[in-house]
C-alpha cells in the first residue's frame, strides 16, 4: 500500500541521515541486542494500539534503533563505523532476506543481493565521502535507498499486515516488533561475520564455503 511504500522510504531515509551524522568508531564491544529489542517493542506497542496509520510514525523511529544495533553488531566484526561504504553497508542489512518463503532462500540470495546492490552502494558511498548528505537528493543516494526499499518493503508489508489486525493491541505490537528486530540482528551478525572473513580469506573462497553451509 502507499502507506507502507511511504513510510519504507522515509524510515531508510532517516536512517541513512542517523548513520552519516552519528554513526563513528567508539570502542569495540558487544553489541547491546536486548536493549535495542527493549526499545523498538516499546515503539512497536504504541503502534499496535493505534493500529496501520501510527506505521508513518513508528516505522522510521523502529527503523533507526535497528540501525543502531546494526552498527554495533557490524562494529563488533571489525568494520570501521566512520567510513561511508560501512554506513551504507549496515543499511544494507535491511535488503538481505525477507521473512516470506518466497524471499527468504537466504542461503542463495544473499550473494545475489550484495551483487544487486553493489554499484548502487559504491556509488552512494563515494557521494557521501565527497559530499556528505549536503544533497539529500543526489541520484546516487536515491538510486541506493529505492534499492534497498525495494526489499525492506516486503518485511514491513508483512509487519504492517499483522500490526492492522484490530485486536492486535499493544502487546502484539511489540511482540511482532521484537520478532522483526530479532531478524535483522541475526541477519547483522550474517552480514558481518561474512564481511570480516571477505577481508581475511579470498572473497570467492568465503563465498563458496558459505554456499555449502
Amino acid at each position: 500500500s502507499e502507506i507502507v511504500s511511504d513510510a519504507t522510504q522515509k524510515s531508510l531515509e532517516t536512517a541513512l541521515e542517523f548513520a552519516v551524522m552519528t554513526l563513528d568508531e567508539g570502542h569495540s564491544q558487544q553489541s547491546a541486542n536486548m536493549a535495542h529489542k527493549l526499545l523498538v517493542a516499546a515503539a512497536g506497542a504504541g503502534a499496535g494500539a493505534l493500529g496501520l496509520p501510527a506505521l508513518a510514525v513508528e516505522l522510521p523511529v523502529s527503523t533507526t534503533i535497528m540501525l543502531r544495533s546494526i552498527a554495533e553488531i557490524a562494529r563488533s566484526e571489525g568494520e570501521q563505523l566512520k567510513t561511508p561504504e560501512t554506513k551504507l553497508a549496515c543499511l544494507e542489512v535491511f535488503a538481505l532476506g525477507g521473512r516470506s518463503k518466497a524471499d527468504d532462500a537466504v542461503e542463495s540470495a544473499y550473494f545475489a543481493v550484495r551483487v544487486a546492490l553493489a554499484r548502487a552502494l559504491a556509488e552512494a558511498a563515494e557521494h557521501l565521502a565527497k559530499k556528505g548528505l549536503t544533497q539529500r537528493g543526489a541520484p546516487a543516494l536515491v538510486r541506493f535507498i529505492t534499492r534497498v526499499a525495494a526489499r525492506f518493503g516486503i518485511a514491513v508489508s508483512e509487519k504492517a499486515a499483522a500490526q492492522a489486525i484490530p485486536i492486535i493491541g499493544a502487546v502484539g505490537g511489540a511482540l511482532i516488533n521484537t520478532m522483526f528486530i530479532d531478524h535483522f540482528q541475526d541477519m547483522a551478525h550474517g552480514h558481518f561475520i561474512v564481511r570480516r572473513l571477505e577481508r581475511t580469506y579470498d572473497p570467492e573462497l568465503v563465498k563458496s564455503e558459505y554456499l555449502k553451509l
